[in-house]
């Protein structure tokens, strides 16, 4: 008794599209509270994706407080907290006051692509040097942008007073006593600023894209004494930061080099782990983990219209109550369409960032909605396919997130790829990730009960994801 009475707990801040969450694990991995607080998606313009700043910090500090006020005297034992974010969303604000001056310019915008197309000549070597493809995806394009269009940006910055940088590190600014400027390498690669290989910004990079450094966070590693989180009368040790994504990966302890681990929200994101970086074509490199013994390396392909593919097809077609009745839909055996997604822009292996969806063939309401499933299923194959040609071959899928609840969403993927797929029970894999990492991958840690999914011959999906993939094809010729 006197074990459990004194063991450590671990809180894991995830700041995500749609919600901040609060968890509390233990050593084993065990989910012992947790909070949740809902954030609005601003759509000002197409192609524009943005989050109020102010809000997100809010509702953190909610859910960070409703979380330990819920364990009681047991928040005592919370040794340590880390925190998660979206990559590639970026923040202005006064690293005097930490006033926000920009909104959260989401990873989804894409509102400077015509601005970064100017860089297509450079654009073999950026990729060597941070592992990326030029996108507007990524940081360096939106603070560009705000540094062009934001007046109160242009002003902080001549009054020295400018800080900007991914929101990860805006929000540390904001909840630590310490008002730290500093970032982890999984936010940082997502910037297009970021020496993948050196570990800190590129200084060619920020003179190509006009950035100066002084402006930026500091690059440190993963595990880091970043600050202390007061709340409740307490404070605690913040000393993990990294990005929802790479903190997924260690949902289930340390990864496996054989399995292909995928992560579905608003995006999908499909990753292999390698412990030096790898590169195939079409896809991203990156780094996950850095600490002053270890890198661990990616090679990642991007869906980015998932849950945001499911919000679009209720918009633009009028559908209602999608995600309540997928379940019995995806359950039939019929043809449906065929759904091209370039919801929020084509990512990996395409890249494409202005392409129309459409859909392929006609279709009752049902039929719609799985034809924007199995896009998603026929995205995250063409990558899984990529990935599979570098040995080892892999022998498994892991798969995470709040659509990995679908069955008919995994089955499709483990029929398609021939290889099994594992899905946990709980679904937190970004905080759970967090708390391995927080706990210093402890050798009491349990495995998750899953529920696998074997692969089935199933001809009608073959033939449709070919006749995808060639209508994929040829729509890219003529978008």
């Amino acid at each position: 008794m006197a074990a459990a009475i004194t063991e450590p707990l671990y809180l894991c801040i995830d700041q995500g599209g749609h919600a901040s969450r609060a968890l509390v694990f233990d050593t084993r991995g065990g989910l012992r509270a947790s909070s949740v607080c809902a954030v609005a998606t601003r759509f000002p313009q197409p192609d524009w994706v943005e989050h109020d700043p102010q809000e997100l910090v809010s509702s953190l500090q909610t859910a960070i407080t409703q979380t330990l006020t819920s364990l009681g005297d047991d928040a005592q034992r919370i040794v340590s907290a880390g925190i998660a974010t979206q990559r590639s969303s970026i923040v202005c604000w006064d690293k005097f006051t930490g006033v926000a001056l920009s909104p959260a310019i989401s990873w989804q915008d894409r509102r400077a692509h015509k601005w970064l197309e100017q860089f297509s000549p450079q654009a073999a070597d950026i990729q060597q040097r941070t592992g990326l493809r030029l996108s507007a995806h990524y940081g360096a394009s939106k603070m560009r942008w705000c540094l062009d269009h934001l007046p109160a940006v242009t002003a902080a910055y001549h009054a020295q007073r400018l800080a900007i940088g991914p929101l990860a590190s805006f929000l540390l600014f904001r909840l630590l006593d310490e008002k730290p400027l500093l970032v982890d390498p999984a936010n940082a690669a997502r910037s297009l600023l970021y020496n993948l290989e050196r570990g800190e910004w590129d200084a060619e990079l920020l003179k190509l894209f006009g950035i100066a450094v002084e402006i930026l966070p500091a690059c440190v590693p993963t595990r880091y004494d970043y600050g202390m989180l007061s709340v409740n009368q307490r404070r605690i040790p913040l000393t993990i930061m990294t990005g929802d994504q790479s903190a997924a990966l260690f949902t289930l302890g340390a990864p496996r080099l054989q399995l292909a681990y995928i992560n579905i929200g608003t995006g999908a994101f499909i990753q292999r782990v390698f412990a030096q970086p790898a590169q195939a074509a079409g896809l991203l490199s990156g780094v996950v983990y850095r600490d002053a013994e270890r890198s661990v390396y990616v090679l990642e392909g991007t869906v980015n219209g998932a849950g945001a593919a499911l919000k679009w097809a209720e918009q633009a077609w009028g559908l209602q109550n999608i995600e309540r009745l997928l379940p019995q839909w995806l359950a039939r055996a019929d043809d449906v369409p065929l759904f091209l997604n370039g919801v929020a822009g084509l990512g990996a292996p395409f890249w494409k960032a202005q392409f129309t969806s459409r859909l392929v063939g006609a279709g009752d309401a049902w039929e719609r909605a799985v034809a924007v499933v199995e896009s998603i299923v026929f995205l995250l194959h063409t990558n899984f396919e990529l990935m599979q040609k570098i040995s080892p071959r892999m022998t498994g899928i892991f798969i995470s997130g709040g659509l990995a609840r679908y069955d008919g969403l995994c089955q499709r993927l483990a029929d398609l790829n021939g290889a099994p797929v594992e899905r946990a029970a709980e679904h937190e894999a970004t905080a759970r990730g967090t708390a391995y990492l927080l706990a210093a991958a402890p050798p009491e840690w349990e495995a998750q009960a899953v529920e696998q999914f074997q692969p089935r011959a199933n001809r009608k999906l073959d033939d449709r994801y070919r006749h995808w993939h060639s209508a994929m094809r040829a729509a890219l010729t003529t978008d």
